[in-house]
């Protein structure tokens, strides 16, 4: 389903019609839903060409037990327009594995280690992808909607 056309208004939504899947917006917040294998290429056209200089965040959600399971959101700014948009890609529960974004933005390094770590959703051509906030021999990713609530017992 392509973007809407009520979102053709929306300069960045018109830039990245090409290469969204669908779009909405909603509280007066964008949000575009990007194929997995054109996500850099859409965060190289909002930061170089739209002017997005800042990535805010990149994060995990876990639609579990929906399929495709999981999202990774990726909250960029552009402080000179004041401007605020959410790109975001769908990826299966079976192998969740994205581009890293870190060869556009470099601070996603940290973001992504995150999201792998809490997720498991691994971000291919990292330059580190390890654990950030569990131990290295942590087993499982806490913020899966399958992962144990009560934790290991000893």
């Amino acid at each position: 389903m392509p973007i809407p056309e009520t979102l053709s208004e929306y300069p960045v939504a018109a830039a990245l019609a090409d290469l969204a899947v669908t779009g909405k917006h909603e509280f007066g917040e964008l949000t575009l839903e990007i194929a997995a294998d054109k996500i850099i290429d859409a965060l190289r056209k909002v930061k170089h060409e739209l002017g997005f200089e800042r990535l805010s965040t990149v994060t995990g959600v876990d639609r579990f037990p929906a399929e495709p399971r999981f999202e990774v959101v990726y909250h960029l700014q552009s402080v000179k327009n004041n401007e605020r948009v959410r790109l975001k890609v769908r990826l299966s529960g079976t192998n969740p594995e994205v581009e890293s974004a870190t060869s556009v933005y470099r601070g996603a390094n940290w973001y992504e280690r995150e999201t792998f770590d809490l997720f498991g959703i691994h971000f291919t051509g990292h330059p580190n992808l390890t654990r950030i906030m569990l131990p290295q021999d942590w087993e499982g990713h806490p913020l899966r909607k399958d992962y144990p609530v009560t934790g290991t017992r000893y």
